[in-house]
């Protein structure tokens, strides 16, 4: 009996416990922070895991990675050729490179004249339009080659950019680089000076743009990457080979001369005489 008053004893204390009014808001809430709580740790929880499953980018050196891949390269602005000063606002070009198939006019306006002899233009040669010096920079980043004073072209700067392509300025003073020095595009390399070959240009920079040793035209090679250079001579060589299979296999004309010849008569002596002339005429 007395376990059974004290089980209505329990009861009836619970049922007046949830009778009162805070009670129920209060489970509702605990309940709502509960389901709350574990929303956020969930959310949390997936946005950790993103960055392991899709890669990450390292800032500090670059690149796009994640765990399986190797690392690979942000892409990165490709170089162009530019004029080697730093306002070419402020310049003029006082003489052309000499071009084989320029007119005859412009042709004569890129010779050079020195010790008595005419010389085509294996450059351009660049004057400030107020006559005074002015800065020569690197036209495109590269490794200094060589850096010395020569007694006709003054002081000369050579800058290999690989893959057999140069650049070259010459008439400078107030060099600022040596040899072995790594240059940037638009670098400082010295001041527009003079020189004996050009005299007449005045105060001037002699720029050059080389392939294998061979001067090329800087204008056509302007705003443009050095990858162009080498299409350049990828384009050439092809030319030279369609031209080259183009034309008629040697002694083709000579074998259709003979076949007439062989219907007149049968006599050794003709049929002998006929290719001693033929070379007689290609000697000649």
């Amino acid at each position: 009996m007395r376990e059974e008053e004290k089980f209505n004893s329990q009861k009836s204390k619970s049922q007046q416990f949830f009778k009162k009014r805070w009670v129920f808001p209060a489970i509702y809430l605990a309940s709502a922070a509960l389901i709350l709580t574990a929303v956020l740790w969930y959310q949390n929880s997936t946005e950790i895991a993103e960055p392991t499953d899709l890669g990450t980018t390292n800032e500090s050196e670059g690149t796009a990675y994640n765990q399986d891949d190797e690392a690979v390269p942000v892409t990165q602005t490709v170089e162009k050729f530019s004029m080697p000063v730093v306002d070419p606002n402020s310049i003029e070009i006082q003489k052309h490179f000499y071009d084989d198939n320029a007119s005859a006019e412009e042709q004569e306006a890129a010779l050079v004249f020195y010790n008595n002899t005419y010389t085509g233009n294996t450059g351009i040669d660049i004057v400030s339009k107020n006559g005074e010096s002015f800065d020569v920079v690197a036209s495109l980043s590269g490794t200094v080659t060589k850096s010395v004073k020569d007694p006709m072209l003054g002081y000369v700067v050579e800058v290999d950019h690989g893959n057999g392509i140069t650049s070259m300025y010459s008439a400078l003073e107030n060099v600022k680089v040596e040899e072995g020095a790594t240059v940037t595009q638009g670098e400082m390399l010295a001041s527009a000076g003079r020189s004996l070959y050009n005299s007449e240009a005045g105060i001037h920079t002699h720029f050059e743009i080389r392939k294998d040793g061979t001067p090329v035209n800087p204008l056509d090679f302007f705003e443009k990457p050095l990858s162009s250079l080498q299409e350049e001579e990828i384009q050439h060589d092809e030319d030279i080979d369609d031209k080259t299979s183009t034309e008629p296999e040697q002694g083709t004309e000579e074998e259709e001369e003979e076949q007439p010849g062989e219907g007149e008569g049968d006599s050794e002596e003709n049929t002998t005489d006929t290719p001693d002339a033929s070379i007689g005429q290609g000697q000649a």
